[in-house]
């Protein structure tokens, strides 16, 4: 099953991906790879990408994750993001990739939306220079909000 749509849905419904020109290289319901170039407007005063620009690409990544993997549940829970911690570990310079990556089967937080609960689930998120090297590590847990009924 292709999920090509949810880059397009993620940049019609989420202006600054597309803004920051964040590109779409995998999608899958368990894992998504984003990349964002190097343009000087993102930079900061080193030189590297402003730690909001890379805080967005890891949030944008986790997003398409939750979008990806809980498709199926759009019509009744919306998700939404519940907190982020994240961890510069080295100086990020030039073009990064992120790579998101659910850590509990999708079908767990289905089951706990059926029963009832407000499910929350994490993904897991890994940044790397062009050289492949980690330079930023984000833990962003979100929950699926059951619509109120009409």
């Amino acid at each position: 099953m292709s999920l090509d749509w949810v880059a397009d849905a993620m940049k019609k419904t989420v202006p600054w991906v597309t803004t920051a020109c964040v590109e779409f290289l995998e999608v899958t319901p368990t894992q998504v790879t984003c990349s964002l170039p190097d343009p000087e407007p993102h930079r900061n005063h080193v030189g590297g990408p402003h730690a909001a620009v890379i805080f967005g690409l890891a949030e944008t990544a986790s997003g398409a994750l939750a979008l990806a993997a809980f498709s199926a549940e759009m019509a009744r829970a919306t998700p939404l993001v519940v907190r982020s911690e994240i961890h510069y570990r080295k100086l990020a310079l030039g073009p990064l990739t992120a790579t998101a990556v659910l850590t509990r089967p999708a079908t767990e937080v289905t089951a706990e939306l059926d029963a009832g609960t407000r499910p929350e689930f994490t993904v897991d998120c890994t940044i790397h220079n062009a050289e492949g090297t980690l330079t930023t590590e984000m833990a962003v847990t979100w929950t699926l909000k059951p619509h109120k009924p009409q």
